[in-house]
């Protein structure tokens, strides 16, 4: 036992100094403290020479500065039906080598400024990011230049990330909480829709390096970019140097217009059955393709969904997780997105339970929609949370960067954040039950369930909730 240990030890055993008392009650619970404040920065915003959009947030109390440059768009509007990992692809292979450096010496470099470059393209945008100290925001700036526009793509870079990606869709075949997403996808919105789509392994074979190269130059133009720079930097500093990092980006590129095309017609609730033979937990995803981001219905929405299962003391994960303890936790969400994203709710449970969870699903969903009143403390709760969570969002440069962004890449009221709160404490008891009526279609529900077939079959039946169609894995019929 080091002296250290016996120090602290001994300092743990000694009594309080004769007279010495504590002021700490814990038979009395402590006071909050008060509700974080809101302070949302102030940008400028202007154009760069090439068309992309520039966004300077100062902030100067450290010596950093997060870049973003975000797009607009993302896989569902430039990845061809046929090649669904592309776009991911596309934006890995931008660190594996370019004219002047190769990988290894791409990662040598960054370490070297104490940054790391992020790519990614998700389903509707796309961003390359880093943050770095102030003195070296220029060579930050010039390694990520490099790879934007002098990527070389080698071949056999692909192939090493074509083959991760085979052994990570070959391990997800074993996966409930995979399978339930993918199949869940196909289910809501079929093949012909962006939003079904899925990374199999025949797109991922028929992925080329020169679609690599195509996707690339086509994708990541200026005209649908907003570069956010956040930190300790001004905005004339700050347009200087992007100007000069980006003089060699060509001007072009155009805005999607997200025209997706009709969402297959909803049909009557139904149970879709995948089975996963003796799987201890069966994985649960009901929902419905749900409202667009610019919905008019969104602030209710989020306190509604906030109470149902966005909080972990929501209705569902309450009900499900503590009270009968079916689950280590369920929850709901709306995805929202440029067309009719997702509404899901779901989670992992205890097999032998998985009838009584599903009835305890259908009891909440029929409760937000009037059943079950909302209570005043539950609808402050609901709405407090949302509001508080905002401040942490602009506490740190990366947080305000990919904040303020997302005002200009979302098609957002530059006063959004400023009017959050007023917008959220306007959603009255009736707006909350409304909206859970229009988008909790009890009639019209898709109710995916991953689990032993053998096990929870007949149980599920029994609860008439539902007729059930057998899936396999791909999300197929089973005769």
């Amino acid at each position: 036992m080091t002296a250290r240990i016996k120090f602290l030890l001994l300092a743990c055993a000694l009594p309080l100094a004769a007279g010495a008392q504590t002021t700490l009650d814990r038979s009395v619970q402590p006071k909050a403290g008060p509700m974080p404040a809101l302070r949302v920065p102030t940008w400028t915003k202007s154009t760069l020479s090439n068309g992309a959009q520039l966004i300077v947030v100062e902030k100067h109390d450290l010596p950093l500065v997060a870049v973003n440059i975000d797009f607009v768009g993302g896989s569902s509007t430039f990845e061809p039906a046929n090649k669904v990992g592309l776009a991911s692809f596309a934006a890995s292979m931008l660190s594996e080598g370019t004219t002047s450096r190769t990988a290894e010496q791409l990662s040598d470099a960054q370490q070297m400024l104490g940054t790391q470059i992020v790519a990614g393209v998700g389903q509707e945008s796309g961003t390359i990011r880093f943050t770095a100290l102030k003195d070296r925001l220029q060579p930050a700036l010039g390694l990520l230049v490099d790879m934007l526009l002098h990527s070389t793509n080698p071949e056999p870079a692909l192939e090493r990330l074509r083959a991760r990606s085979l052994v990570q869709l070959t391990q997800a075949k074993d996966q409930p909480t995979a399978i339930a997403s993918n199949v869940f996808s196909r289910v809501v919105y079929g093949d012909q829709h962006p939003y079904g789509r899925i990374t199999t392994e025949q797109s991922v074979r028929a992925i080329t390096r020169d679609d690599v190269v195509a996707f690339q130059k086509a994708y990541f133009r200026p005209g649908r970019a907003v570069i956010t720079v956040a930190g300790d930097v001004d905005p004339r500093t700050a347009r200087a140097a992007i100007e000069k990092a980006f003089a060699e980006w060509p001007a072009g590129g155009e805005r999607p217009t997200f025209a997706y095309g009709e969402v297959p017609a909803p049909r009557a609730t139904t149970i879709y059955l995948v089975d996963k033979p003796k799987a201890a937990q069966s994985v649960f995803a009901f929902g419905s393709a749900g409202p667009a981001r610019n919905t008019p219905d969104y602030y209710a929405l989020q306190v509604m969904n906030t109470l149902l299962g966005g909080l972990f003391q929501s209705r569902l994960n309450h009900d499900v997780r503590e009270v009968k303890g079916f689950s280590y936790g369920v929850n709901s969400n709306f995805a929202y997105g440029r067309g009719p994203g997702p509404f899901r709710a779901g989670g992992s449970i205890v097999s032998a339970k998985s009838d009584s969870a599903l009835m305890a699903f259908m009891y909440q969903f029929r409760g937000v929609q009037g059943d079950v009143p909302f209570t005043d403390d539950e609808i402050v709760q609901g709405k407090q949370a949302l509001i508080q969570s905002l401040p942490g969002r602009f506490a740190s440069v990366n947080g305000i960067a990919a904040t303020v962004s997302s005002i200009y890449t979302q098609d957002l009221p530059e006063s959004y954040f400023r009017d959050f709160a007023s917008n959220v404490n306007a959603v009255t008891r009736d707006d909350l039950v409304r909206v859970a009526k229009k988008y909790l279609d009890l009639g019209h529900m898709d109710l995916v369930i991953v689990g032993d077939r053998a096990t929870i079959e007949g149980p599920l039946k029994a609860t008439g909730i539902a007729p059930i169609t057998v899936l396999d894995a791909d999300g197929r019929p089973i005769p």
